[in-house]
């Protein structure tokens, strides 16, 4: 069996192939899963970039799905056979978040993540895949998908009576203008494609504004609600698009943090934040609990995520570029049995 890890270069961290270590005996309550596919985020360019922060051997990639193959013998909740994906925290089960859950994330600074023949976990890190979803489209959802649930239903109540603002067409803004669609909430996409506006329309989203070609963008987005602004807006650009953020949010209304795509130390002005009674929820991914109820949200309103390139295990580093360059609508995905 057989794993990738990051391993020292000049530049950024190098992904090189190798064999997978055995882990040992199983654990009475942990699960052994034949990992299927995994996706990327932002986030796995940043850990490579980061050379005094990033374990060296460290197994990257948070978001995975696959089928159960082992069990402990005290495992209630799985069974050979079942399909599921990991959580991004995997001890982050239910409740509020502790700060010791950011060094668990899988895939990050020192804990190994999902990209290999086998993972190895207690059995409350997993959580079912719907039957209707395929292993590649599942791994899409563990960062992405549970972000944009958190933001959306975990910490506001966003429906059909809201205007959205989703920034980019990534994975975590693509995966919330299905959310936010699926139960009526008009969506704005901004983008630098028009090409890549016109497919947020077609999956139901009600405007587009191209930030290159319209600079002024906020101002856009105002027109577009009338003057109004809109309710909720899912924050991914970081310095260069807070203060336009907080121009066209509405009274009232909430700015999920999420991404650093501009990088980092947004310094906004918050002054007009107060003024319009808003408020700015910080949101890193979410617990299993928040993970579940979106699977069965996904499963309930047959959300298909969108999935825009695939690569195969041998092409994993193809992957990392096709991510660098941004010219994916949706998810990047890895699929790992191909080599099994």
């Amino acid at each position: 069996m057989d794993q990738y890890t990051l391993q020292p270069s000049s530049n950024e961290l190098t992904l090189v192939l190798g064999q997978q270590l055995e882990s040992g005996p199983l654990g009475n309550q942990h699960v052994v899963v034949r990992m299927m596919a995994a996706s990327l985020n932002y986030r796995d360019l940043l850990c490579r970039g980061d050379l005094e922060g990033t374990r060296p051997g460290l197994v990257p990639l948070s978001d995975g799905a696959g089928e159960v193959i082992e069990v402990g013998s005290a495992v209630t909740r799985w069974r050979p056979g079942d399909r599921v994906s990991p959580a991004f925290f995997p001890k982050w089960r239910s409740g509020p978040f502790r700060p010791e859950h950011l060094a668990e994330a899988l895939g990050g600074s020192s804990t190994d993540g999902v990209l290999r023949s086998l993972f190895v976990a207690h059995e409350d890190a997993f959580v079912r895949i719907p039957d209707r979803l395929s292993f590649a489209e599942a791994a899409t959802l563990p960062c992405a998908g549970v972000t944009a649930w958190h933001a959306l239903f975990e910490r506001d109540q966003v429906g059909p009576e809201h205007t959205i603002l989703v920034q980019g067409t990534g994975g975590v803004s693509i995966i919330a203008l299905q959310l936010a669609q699926a139960v009526g909430a008009r969506v704005i996409v901004t983008s630098s494609s028009d090409t890549k506006l016109a497919v947020a329309k077609s999956m139901g989203a009600r405007a587009g504004v191209n930030y290159k070609t319209v600079p002024d963008w906020d101002q856009a987005v105002l027109d577009l609600t009338d003057g109004r602004g809109v309710d909720h807006i899912l924050e991914l650009g970081g310095p260069d698009t807070y203060n336009r953020s907080i121009n066209c949010l509405a009274f009232g209304g909430t700015i999920s943090q999420i991404g650093v795509l501009t990088g980092f130390g947004s310094k906004p002005d918050i002054t007009p934040l107060q003024f319009k009674n808003g408020r700015i929820n910080g949101i890193c991914v979410g617990s299993a609990e928040h993970f579940e109820r979106l699977m069965a949200f996904v499963d309930a309103h047959a959300i298909t995520p969108a999935v825009s390139k695939t690569f195969t295990w041998s092409g994993a580093a193809e992957a990392y570029e096709a991510l660098r360059r941004a010219d994916h609508f949706g998810k990047v995905v890895i699929t790992i049995q191909d080599h099994l």
